[in-house]
């Protein structure tokens, strides 16, 4: 079957208008929260993706990374709560370039519970950040790191 040059083009348009439909979400997702990856310190970071650097320390967040990692470029970080309305679930790495590692918004009705894998610069405090109601609570831990993960 043998297909016209007009519709060959009308069949290109059709779908390139398409993709770039469905990209355009993706990519306004991914820059909504890039002063936030882009800030040089945990403060800042904080500021541009909360509005506001007033963590509470909580035992209600379990925050699981190990004390000691020998490579730090693949550190398993897994964080969880029992808090009711959570929004959302970050990761901060004090001493790295930029300190926010991972953000996963959580919609409701979802268990908060997130792990995943992040990269480490040197030994460096990991901070869970998780906003619930409207307040940030937080919990830390210092991973000794034996091998850096963010070479240049």
């Amino acid at each position: 079957m043998a297909i016209s040059r007009r519709k060959f083009l009308n069949m290109l348009t059709i779908g390139s208008a398409a993709c770039l439909t469905l990209l355009t979400p993706i990519s306004a997702f991914a820059a909504w929260a890039s002063d936030a990856f882009n800030a040089t310190k945990p403060e800042d970071a904080y500021k541009n993706l909360f509005g506001s650097s007033d963590l509470a320390q909580s035992d209600e967040v379990k925050l699981k990374v190990p004390k000691i990692a020998e490579n730090g470029g693949a550190v398993p970080v897994s964080v969880k709560t029992s808090m009711k309305n959570v929004e959302s679930i970050s990761i901060f790495v004090k001493d790295n370039p930029q300190p926010l590692t991972a953000t996963f918004q959580i919609p409701a009705g979802t268990i908060p519970d997130i792990s995943t894998r992040i990269r480490l610069a040197q030994t460096s405090t990991v901070t869970a950040v998780i906003k619930a109601g409207g307040k940030l609570y937080s919990k830390s831990q210092e991973v000794k790191v034996t091998i850096g993960g963010c070479g240049g």
